[in-house]
């Protein structure tokens, strides 16, 4: 709960310091609270009213988290890509979309979107509540099978459509770094990778409660991998050359981390 209140203040951009103020203690005192537990009960309610949210809401909150998941059968995953817009649904709801803006932003009737967010649900990938609200039944860290049905499919695209681009506009990055690591050393890369990659999902999860207009999809798209150019490779020595790691036909690997869909 108390971890659902934190979540609740940042979407409402208040810090420790709001807090503080709220509570008259000092900002380290407010710190040792949310670290350390320790509140008594008026004390997190008058939080949970600062942050708009009820003790009851954030209870019922922790209690839907024990049956989400991180991640998705191959079944499930194979029955999404049985229609695109199955899949688009499913990305939406990740990126908390109701179902009035999800019909007002793309080609669909509102009930087409129920229809999918039902077939969703016999998937146990979300809950329709009354009056069409979504309840996802996945965590917030939450990512597609490793070089599964979804995640070859973003990749098969990525190839034409996400590196189609300068990489220099607004909100827009590329880094390509070079280097020779141990094993040890590229280990820790990918720890800290995987780390940006769940920070990325705590920011997606912290700002659901903004207004659409304030936001807009962004996909982080997170590689790693021994790698060296086919024209380096063929200057190589003869007894030093390797044979391809997998067939021309197929897409590339694009490293350990692939966008969520976000």
């Amino acid at each position: 709960m108390v971890e659902g209140l934190k979540r609740a203040l940042k979407a409402r951009r208040l810090g420790y310091r709001d807090v503080a103020m709220k509570l008259d203690l000092s900002e380290a005192s407010v710190k040792r609270l949310f670290s350390k537990g320790g509140f008594t009960l008026e004390r997190f309610e008058e939080v949970c009213a600062l942050a708009g949210v009820s003790m009851t809401e954030l209870a019922k909150e922790s209690d839907r988290t024990l049956d989400a998941v991180s991640q998705l059968s191959m079944e499930q995953e194979l029955a999404i890509m049985k229609d695109v817009r199955l899949l688009l649904v499913a990305v939406c709801a990740l990126n908390h979309l109701r179902i009035d803006e999800i019909v007002a932003i793309y080609d669909l009737t509102k009930a087409d979107c129920v229809r999918l967010l039902l077939q969703l649900e016999r998937i146990r990938f979300l809950e329709l509540l009354p009056d069409n609200r979504i309840r996802l039944k996945v965590t917030h860290t939450f990512e597609w099978i490793a070089n599964g049905p979804i995640q070859q499919y973003f990749k098969a695209k990525a190839q034409n459509e996400y590196f189609r681009t300068q990489f220099g506009g607004q909100n827009e990055a590329m880094l390509l770094v070079n280097g020779m690591l141990t094993d040890g050393a590229a280990s820790l890369v990918q720890s800290k990778l995987r780390r940006l990659a769940n920070e990325f999902a705590e920011i997606h999860e912290d700002q659901k409660r903004l207004p659409l207009g304030e936001r807009r999809s962004v996909t982080l798209l997170l590689a790693m991998r021994p790698w060296e150019l086919d024209d380096f490779h063929e200057l190589r020595r003869a007894r030093d050359r390797k044979p391809a790691v997998a067939p021309r036909a197929g897409p590339p690997d694009l490293g350990t981390e692939l966008s969520r869909g976000v």
